[in-house]
């Protein structure tokens, strides 16, 4: 994306929040036919997080979103704009960025949301770091927010071994001694649409009786087949962000990727021979929070010092669209 003579986007406060109740692995034996051991060799996840009942996910990126404003030193009045990414929405409408804004008082701000599932985060990052580069716009608000467990099929066992909800938030400012979003891509293939998909709830298959009991509202999706594409997707996405900006892969410092399985994790560093001290990995506690993972993952590696000054940084997501994304920070 070209950056204005006069700005460049950079993250200048970041949050995130995970709700208290824990989902284990053990606790999953109860459910379904299967066990902690299969769950942990083919995956990587021992645990998730788990919204109470009354909880939205507008309650959750609220929470995440006053963090990073509070990180970033600025108070919600200075926000323009919010993007909240999310497959989870509050409602169908309104957005669940307006009932965050209001929420969170952020009074001046314009509000709305995208849906680009696992990818969600970097797209709403690419269209933020467009708005602060054009000028349009002083302070951005970006947060990925989920609640899977609300769309996740209990008696799936496929499925429910992979999801938890959570949220990251990030602000983007025209700061040149913050840290500088360099690049930002976005690709898309609608051609996999059905790979990952909730059948139900759309204007296709609109909620009746029966699209309820055939619960066509819960995440479904092809595990072999996006497993393969996701591994051969982001690994040609690293390689080509790199040659785009200029760097080898291995001059990158840390890989913030999406927390969708650590096996996909381990093969594309693998791939890109990069040791995976490079992958900042969390999966193992809180599973596939999907447009949440990497703001929550960002949050998680600067509290552990994973995120150094003048570091190169490159964030990586897949999801479903099928929708993929890479972010290049110099830290």
């Amino acid at each position: 994306m070209n950056v204005h003579q006069n700005q460049i986007a950079s993250i200048t406060g970041v949050g995130s929040y995970l709700p208290e109740k824990i989902l284990t692995n053990h606790a999953l034996e109860k459910l379904v036919d299967t066990t902690d051991d299969w769950i942990l060799q083919r995956t990587g996840i021992r645990e998730r997080r788990i919204v109470e009942n009354g909880v939205t996910t507008s309650d959750l990126g609220a929470i995440a979103s006053l963090k990073a404003i509070e990180n970033a030193g600025i108070s919600a009045e200075e926000i323009d704009m919010i993007i909240t990414s999310t497959i989870t929405p509050d409602y169908l409408f309104p957005s669940t960025s307006c009932c965050l804004q209001k929420q969170i008082g952020a009074v001046h701000a314009s509000a709305f949301d995208i849906s680009a599932a696992c990818a969600g985060f970097v797209y709403a990052l690419s269209i933020g770091q467009s708005v602060i580069n054009s000028g349009a716009a002083k302070t951005v608000l970006v947060v990925g927010a989920e609640c899977l467990s609300k769309i996740t099929d209990y008696t799936d066992r496929a499925t429910c071994i992979l999801f938890g909800d959570g949220a990251g938030a990030v602000v983007l400012q025209n700061n040149k001694e913050k840290h500088q979003i360099l690049d930002t891509r976005v690709v898309s293939d609608g051609t996999y649409a059905d790979v990952l998909i909730i059948p139900g709830g759309g204007s296709k298959h609109p909620a009746t009786t029966e699209s309820v009991q055939e619960r066509l509202h819960y995440i479904r999706f092809k595990g072999k087949e996006v497993f393969k594409l996701a591994i051969n997707t982001i690994t040609n996405l690293v390689i080509e962000t790199a040659q785009k900006n200029g760097f080898a892969v291995q001059d990158i410092d840390l890989i913030i990727p999406h927390q969708s399985n650590l096996r996909i994790i381990e093969a594309t560093m693998e791939r890109l021979k990069l040791p995976m001290e490079k992958a900042f990995v969390n999966i193992d506690k809180y599973g596939n929070t999907s447009s949440a993972s990497v703001p929550i993952a960002i949050d998680e590696a600067q509290q552990e010092g994973r995120l150094r000054k003048g570091d190169l940084v490159m964030l990586v997501a897949f999801g479903g669209g099928l929708t993929w994304g890479s972010c290049v920070i110099r830290w």
